[in-house]
């Protein structure tokens, strides 16, 4: 029988795998679960006799991939893939998708929690400030840009946003301003929320430069990747600059130093958080089965990203 595993090390909401197991069962599939494991040896044993897995930020890298003899379908549920080795899975003749969208308003609602949080200082009593009449930076206006953008107006902040692959009609017709320069957009804004994916280009991008353009009390927000920030950059700014933040649901890798010296501007969740609700859970985990099972049944590579 064809079988579809779950390999997740921060497992779906129950009520998630549920709806997965409903329909990869009434595809005629068998399911098999492998949850919070702690091992790479338990995910290589697991994907052995697997024909299709889904993911979640867990790392399908070529050892992974050279285990997975029967593999025809990698899913990662979610939006970013760079925790899948395209190559390696290419050159077994592996599809691999994700699921674009999905996570996208806890992703959103995730950066609103944590301005929220540090605008009233973390809620220690003492007179914080609002979000409302804020400039807000949306910097990628791709599927959490555009919830980013929905729940800031909601705020009654001002948003822009910088985006050099989506058209200015489109940004405009959200009530968004457009801007043409990444430049402008940290020049503008007092919160900058980060949606761009890590690649080659992007890596290290969000630097010493950008960030030094931002007005006074400024505000980045990362919910995307960490390695998209340089991370010497963001300490020099950080010594630099006494009124500067930074929200992360992505931790730097030196985040002791960070937190050695300034604590009362930094917040990172414990662990990656973005994706983290039930709704989000159900919607990716539910799409992410039904695209194998379209893909097992009918070939459809609709959400296939490594063409």
């Amino acid at each position: 029988m064809t079988k579809v595993l779950i390999a997740t090390d921060k497992p779906f909401a129950p009520i998630a795998v549920k709806g997965i197991r409903e329909v990869i069962e009434e595809a005629g599939f068998e399911l098999g679960l492998l949850e919070g494991y702690t091992t790479k040896e338990e995910l290589l044993n697991a994907v052995a006799d697997a024909d299709a897995v889904i993911i979640r930020s867990d790392k399908a890298d070529k050892d992974v991939i050279d285990a997975a003899v029967k593999l025809k379908i990698i899913v990662r549920a979610g939006a970013g893939y760079d925790n899948v080795d395209l190559q390696a899975a290419s050159e077994k003749g592996m599809v691999v998708m994700n699921t674009p969208g999905q996570n996208s308003n806890a992703v959103a609602e995730l950066a609103f929690g944590m301005m929220a949080y540090y605008a009233r200082n973390f809620f220690n009593g003492k007179s914080g400030t609002e979000l409302k009449g804020k400039s807000l930076g949306i910097h990628a206006y791709g599927w959490v840009g555009k919830n980013v953008a929905r729940i800031a107006k909601g705020f009654g902040m001002e948003v822009y946003a910088f985006d050099p692959f989506i058209s200015k009609e489109v940004i405009e017709n959200d009530g968004v301003i457009c801007v043409g320069t990444v430049e402008e957009l940290y020049k503008n804004c007092q919160y900058i929320s980060l949606h761009i994916p890590s690649n080659t280009q992007t890596k290290g991008s969000v630097n010493y430069s950008l960030l030094s353009l931002m007005p006074g009390k400024g505000v980045l927000v990362n919910t995307a990747r960490a390695e998209v920030v340089n991370e010497a950059d963001l300490l020099k700014i950080f010594a630099d600059r006494d009124d500067f933040a930074y929200l992360s649901d992505v931790a730097p890798a030196n985040l002791a130093d960070f937190q050695a010296a300034y604590a009362s501007r930094i917040f990172c969740t414990p662990k990656k958080m973005g994706a983290q609700t039930e709704e989000a859970n159900v919607n990716a985990g539910i799409a992410a089965a039904k695209q194998i099972v379209a893909f097992l049944k009918h070939d459809d590579r609709t959400f296939q990203v490594n063409k």
